[in-house]
């Protein structure tokens, strides 16, 4: 059986086409990300699609399922997390997208989001030896947590964190150097919402801190590049330290700098310090000195669940 996932997200959408391999293991075929950024005004009082968003994002979907169908897959999945869920709009968007290619989406709650991360990560071979331990999912709207005991979910909690909401509200001008009131503004809200969020961070001090999504990607090519490695080549590991050097050498400068530095997407490099801002913040405050990052996510838990594995 081969399935193809498409994930909405509000910064990028994404596919995974997966397949069981003889040990009934998911494996890849095929995965494909695609900068459509859905989600511009997510931080609005009553936010909504743009036209220009939403065609945006129909196209990015069209592009891919036309990428995924040479595999001829037995299922196609097409899920949207926070920009589709929180705008005001989003049943609009989901119409215009079943018009056109005949295939609905299933608007994922916040919760729905964070277990099938949590199912996602357990596919990774590289954390297989983990028993408790904490994922953080950093997207463009929210940030899920999860907290693993015994590799087992005992909590989960999606929190509006996301880089592209705490740009528009905290950022003056995107374009520009980000301020250094602008950096701890973005540092105490997220630090608040940790606080008062619902998310406890209570299980052993030695519980490693595992980082998924576009951010520490990101990041790891980054600072891979700037050693002449490829992101295959890149340790998983990102340091605190690291994080925050990476954070002073891309914060302060412009835009159209920041999208020449090697690795750098171009359609992130706007909100990309928010974003490691965020997960600075998110190390601060839980104390974690390091996080092992995984390229296993969303994709995998829908594919997983649909391949039964």
């Amino acid at each position: 059986m081969t399935v193809a996932v498409i994930d909405i997200g509000s910064n990028s959408i994404k596919t995974l086409v997966a397949t069981r391999n003889p040990c009934r293991e998911p494996v890849s075929l095929f995965y494909k990300t695609l900068e459509a950024r859905i989600s511009a005004g997510i931080d609005r009082t009553n936010p909504a699609l743009t036209g220009e968003s939403m065609a945006r994002g129909l196209k990015a979907i069209q592009e891919l399922l036309a990428d995924t169908a040479q595999f001829a897959p037995d299922r196609t999945i097409l899920v949207a997390t926070s920009a589709v869920r929180d705008a005001s709009n989003g049943d609009e968007f989901r119409g215009m997208v079943r018009a056109a290619t005949g295939h609905d989406i299933l608007i994922l709650t916040g919760d729905e989001e964070a277990s099938y991360i949590g199912r996602g990560l357990a596919c990774d071979p590289a954390l297989s030896g983990l028993r408790d331990f904490y994922v953080f999912d950093l997207g463009g709207g929210s940030l899920e947590c999860l907290a693993f005991r015994d590799r087992r979910i005992v909590r989960e909690k999606s929190l509006q964190l996301g880089c592209v909401r705490l740009s528009e509200r905290f950022v003056p001008d995107m374009a520009q150097p980000i301020p250094v009131a602008a950096s701890r503004a973005i540092s105490g809200h997220v630090k608040a919402t940790l606080e008062t969020g619902g998310f406890t961070f209570d299980l052993p001090p030695v519980a490693a801190a595992i980082a998924t999504g576009g951010t520490t990607t990101t990041a790891r090519a980054v600072i891979g590049a700037a050693a002449g490695k490829m992101l295959a080549e890149t340790s998983p590991r990102l340091a605190l330290p690291d994080l925050r050097a990476l954070y002073e050498r891309i914060a302060g400068i412009d835009l159209a700098s920041r999208r020449q530095i090697p690795a750098m997407p171009f359609g992130r490099a706007d909100v990309f310090p928010t974003a490691l801002a965020t997960f600075i913040a998110l190390a601060e405050f839980a104390h974690f000195e390091t996080f092992e990052t995984s390229l296993y996510n969303l994709r995998w838990g829908i594919a997983a669940e649909a391949l039964d594995v």
